[in-house]
């Protein structure tokens, strides 16, 4: 039975495609926020590991005329009918419907990778080999207590950075408070990004900024016609990007102009 939000927050992020510069910071801060492992060989890009990926883009049309677009792409968090949810036997990956976060529970995975296959954003990482941080090369300094590495054999994900949230949540009982104010959880690629690209939030909070840019008539959704609902919204103005975004065939995104003949 699919779990429904409640009134409570619902977090969620914008990437604002028009100021993202395709650094890529926003990769190697969550890699090292979330204690992503480094494959002995990153060459193999089939195996190896990354919650966030970027995408490079284009409008297709010859120089001058040519436009580049980069895409951010983490876990959407997607609101309705899951999709890595509803497939899961082991029940290892579920939403919480008091954050509206899509989790993933490493103990609980038994490596079908049935999640895998029901993502249409591909947003998970199957884990080929074990964790690989030798203390030869100083691999090992970088790590998070805060985040258990995974073993071999499980399927893993952007989570919303969710140890975040939890070391907020601790530090605002201790001031006797139980709600969040805005800015004190936020994800690491949030932070990091040096463009300011990227927002992140309380979406059922009409006062936060990611709520109001979410609303805003630049705001678009990875496949939004599958009706998953994701919680990450994207910021363009430019059409093409807009309709890349949503799948539309080659010639949906320039028209023919048909001309009268006879």
């Amino acid at each position: 039975m699919e779990e429904t939000h409640g009134k409570g927050p619902r977090y969620g992020m914008t990437i604002d495609l028009d100021k993202c510069t395709g650094c890529g910071t926003c990769m190697i801060a969550c890699a090292a926020e979330n204690n992503v492992t480094v494959l002995p060989d990153e060459s193999d890009k089939q195996r190896n590991i990354a919650w966030m990926l970027l995408y490079k883009i284009t409008n297709g049309k010859p120089f001058p005329h040519t436009e580049v677009s980069y895409f951010p792409r983490p876990c959407m968090h997607c609101e309705h009918h899951t999709p890595c949810v509803s497939v899961c036997p082991a029940t290892a990956t579920r939403m919480d419907p008091n954050t509206g976060i899509v989790s993933q529970i490493y103990t609980r995975c038994i490596g079908c990778r049935y999640c895998m296959a029901a993502c249409p954003y591909h947003a998970r990482n199957f884990n080929w080999y074990d964790a690989y941080f030798p203390k030869g090369k100083g691999l090992d300094k970088y790590l998070s207590p805060e985040v258990s590495p995974r073993m071999r054999g499980v399927v893993e994900k952007c989570t919303f950075c969710h140890h975040r949230l939890m070391r907020a949540k601790e530090k605002a009982y201790a001031e006797g408070r139980r709600e969040l104010e805005e800015g004190e959880y936020i994800t690491a690629c949030a932070e990091a990004c040096p463009a300011q690209a990227i927002t992140f939030g309380d979406l059922n909070n009409p006062n936060h900024k990611v709520s109001k840019l979410a609303k805003s008539p630049r705001a678009f959704r990875l496949l939004e016609r599958l009706g998953t609902e994701p919680k990450v919204y994207y910021l363009s103005s430019k059409e093409w990007v807009r309709k890349l975004a949503d799948n539309y065939r080659p010639e949906e995104l320039q028209p023919v102009i048909k001309t009268k003949t006879g």
